[in-house]
């Protein structure tokens, strides 16, 4: 089970709030991790595909920097925590709220039932509301908690726990 005080708890999206006032770019250029060159090259990227790829999703794919490095840059921007999903076992039960559709969809997989309608949810893009409220409607849990984690971790979970013959 986790501890509900170090989640994001997703109620009321306004509640969410960058804790530094940069852009991810600009926080992996000053911690040297990409140049100002990459960056451009990735934001044409982000253009091209009309914004449907994360810039940090894009960063990676260009392999200009790791995930663990986006996830750090996020933490700092932002004040929701990263999650280890290879620390948790998840059960059949927590595994069934969410559908196998909407989990690669969304790049979200469930990790915990906390009480009785609260949810801990691990995302690629824990900032992606719609995401959330799909989540909060398909599972009839009004409470989620989220977390973000790596993009490599999620996918590796969806195929961990979701039966392989069930439907996309």
């Amino acid at each position: 089970m986790l501890a509900r005080s170090f989640c994001f708890k997703y109620n009321n999206f306004q509640m969410v709030k960058k804790a530094v006032n940069k852009l991810i770019g600009s926080i992996l250029i000053e911690w040297g991790l990409i140049d100002q060159k990459q960056l451009d090259r990735a934001l044409q990227v982000y253009n091209a595909r009309k914004g449907q790829t994360l810039i940090g999703e894009i960063l990676v794919e260009l392999g200009f920097i790791k995930e663990e490095d986006i996830i750090k840059a996020f933490k700092i921007q932002y004040t929701i925590p990263y999650i280890n999903i290879k620390d948790y076992s998840i059960t059949k039960e927590v595994i069934e709220l969410v559908p196998v559709t909407l989990a690669r969809k969304y790049k979200l997989i469930p990790i915990d039932k906390l009480e009785k309608n609260s949810l801990t949810l691990a995302m690629a893009n824990p900032l992606n509301t719609q995401a959330i409220d799909e989540v909060k409607k398909v599972s009839a849990c009004n409470d989620v908690l989220v977390y973000i984690a790596t993009l490599a971790e999620i996918k590796e979970a969806i195929s961990k726990y979701y039966p392989q013959n069930q439907i996309l």
